[in-house]
């Protein structure tokens, strides 16, 4: 379930960096949405290492996503306004700016001689019901909520996995050690003979 919530999240803020050219984020994203997978594989398949390599990552994802937080509540320096999480390629910003709910755009014809890619240009967005910054705070402290319960969950499938291996081998290991004591035989290396051999 957790892993579920962490793909479709994923996703979703993915589509959302997606329409606002915002590079940094995608390619986050991507390697996010990879991690996942890879960590989900793991627990299926029961491989601890790529289940470690997730619990990495999670703790990765966290500080990414604080940096965010900070980034758009404009702390310790940063700013909203910047063109960091493009590059500084080009001057886009978080799709939910334009797009957020409420939010109504008054636009304008070009002027006369001016030449630009663009058939218009965006004189205001007014009527917002939340700023733009907070939705992406919001997006980011759920990323941070669920990617705190995939690390929990994490280590435990992992100390699970291990205890599993751990109490198999001691089984088998006292299982070779009773026979040796029942029948008085010893073997360096070598296994009990199978269920019904003559020896």
């Amino acid at each position: 379930m957790t892993s579920f919530c962490l793909t479709v999240l994923g996703l979703e803020r993915q589509v959302f960096d997606f329409l606002g050219y915002q590079w940094a984020p995608i390619l986050a994203n991507f390697l996010h949405i990879i991690m996942v997978i890879l960590g989900l594989f793991g627990t299926i398949q029961y491989r601890p290492r790529y289940i470690v390599v997730y619990t990495v990552w999670a703790a990765l994802w966290v500080a990414w996503n604080v940096f965010i937080i900070c980034f758009y509540l404009d702390v310790g320096g940063l700013s909203k306004d910047s063109d960091l999480l493009t590059f500084n390629i080009s001057a886009h910003h978080s799709w939910w700016s334009e797009h957020g709910p409420g939010c109504v755009r008054r636009e304008m014809p070009q002027a006369p001689g001016v030449h630009t890619t663009e058939s218009h240009s965006y004189i205001t967005v007014m009527g917002c019901l939340m700023d733009y910054q907070y939705i992406e705070v919001m997006h980011s402290g759920a990323q941070i909520l669920i990617a705190l319960l995939g690390f929990v969950y994490a280590c435990y499938v992992v100390s699970a996995i291990t205890e599993e291996e751990d109490s198999y081998e001691w089984y088998g290991s006292s299982l070779v050690v009773t026979y040796q004591r029942f029948t008085g035989c010893e073997w360096l290396a070598s296994p009990p003979p199978a269920l019904g051999s003559t020896t």
